[in-house]
């Protein structure tokens, strides 16, 4: 006998109340599958030599962290100084980010890099329209008036994000155990190269990894 005739065959003879029951008991075991354990993990990120990177984004990516992915609100890049602040952002695929001129002179922001290409031509105060940044990867920002000036928007597919401070650590918290590409990148790699890639399986305990950037400079 199928085990599908004997379901509906138990929930027929049972009445309402015992289908409800048995409803309530599905979607229980639902939910128990959905609460996955998470743990935490510790990246050092450093060069050839060790020495430690400040400033390095350090991101988890797969299947799974792609379909939570969120964007995030209020991101921008301002100019002030005739200086990008921050000279390194990290947004979440899809969010969008204003420019806002908060210097005394006029800028023209532009970005010629595959995942996102626009151009803010001359102005001051704030564009109406944000940029929005739905691909993954890295867009480097200039300036046309002002050559010095240059950042970075690292744009990930990914909850688990975050940049290394001053010890060249940084705490991912929280995160689902499952297998992941672990991507580490640093400003200081040549323009153009991408993020270092290394598979990595998270498990139930606290896992600390090192990771060292060919061709990245303190």
């Amino acid at each position: 006998m199928p085990a599908w005739f004997i379901t509906a065959w138990f929930m027929g003879r049972r009445g309402p109340a015992r289908r409800a029951a048995w409803r309530t008991g599905l979607a229980g075991l639902g939910c128990v599958a959905a609460a996955l354990p998470a743990s935490a993990l510790e990246v050092l990120v450093t060069n050839p030599a060790g020495q430690p990177l400040p400033g390095a984004v350090v991101f988890l990516e797969s299947r799974e962290a792609r379909a939570t992915v969120k964007p995030v609100a209020n991101a921008e890049v301002a100019q002030a100084q005739k200086r990008f602040m921050p000279s390194v952002s990290v947004i979440t695929v899809g969010s969008a980010v204003s420019f806002p001129n908060r210097d005394t002179v006029r800028h023209h922001v532009y970005s010629f890099s595959p995942v996102k290409k626009f151009e803010i031509k001359l102005y001051v105060g704030t564009p109406a329209a944000p940029v929005v940044f739905d691909e993954p990867g890295i867009a480097v920002l200039g300036c046309n008036i002002h050559d010095q000036m240059a950042a970075w928007i690292v744009i990930v597919a990914t909850p688990w994000y975050g940049t290394t401070g001053e010890t060249g650590h940084v705490s991912l918290p929280q995160v689902p155990v499952g297998l992941y590409r672990l991507r580490a990148w640093h400003p200081s790699l040549p323009v153009g190269a991408p993020a270092s890639d290394q598979a990595l399986r998270v498990d139930s305990a606290v896992q600390q990894v090192v990771v060292r950037l060919a061709g990245a400079t303190p």
